[in-house]
């Protein structure tokens, strides 16, 4: 069973903690630069407890024994992410999760993202949000 999968099914059990952001986070191109190199830096396969793919970031509670070797490192949390939008360089924050784990050991939605949004000078607080557009009018024949 794989991360994503092992958090899904953790979210139908107590203590999983999954909020949308709403509106949704956009952290600007300088921040987003620096994020993802520091993402990067502390990847769980280098001695860290990051792992950073296009869409999703995942938080370990300790560095992996190689690639694609866990050994025993748990999930702390993920953080949902769409790169290239609102524009090129910017990066679009949309849902946290908190496992099980992450929220026994005292980890929040915030404390998450503001570990990794810290590396970029951000926290979520004080990331820009995304413009909210009214819906659409009913189709009316």
């Amino acid at each position: 069973m794989d991360d994503v999968e092992r958090l899904m099914a953790e979210a139908y059990d107590q203590g999983v903690v999954s909020e949308v952001i709403r509106p949704a986070a956009i952290v600007p191109e300088d921040a987003a630069r620096s994020v993802l190199v520091e993402l990067a830096l502390r990847d769980v396969q280098n001695g860290g407890v990051w792992q950073s793919e296009p869409t999703l970031w995942s938080r370990y509670d300790r560095p992996w024994h190689g690639a694609h070797n866990p050994a025993g490192a748990e999930l702390i949390g993920t953080i949902q992410v769409a790169y290239g939008t609102p524009t090129k360089y910017e990066i679009t924050i949309y849902r946290v999760t908190v496992t099980r784990l992450g929220t026994e050991a005292g980890w929040t939605v915030e404390a998450l993202t503001d570990e990794a949004l810290g590396y970029g000078g951000l926290t979520l607080a004080s990331c820009p949000r995304a413009t909210l557009a009214a819906p659409p009018k009913p189709f009316r024949f």
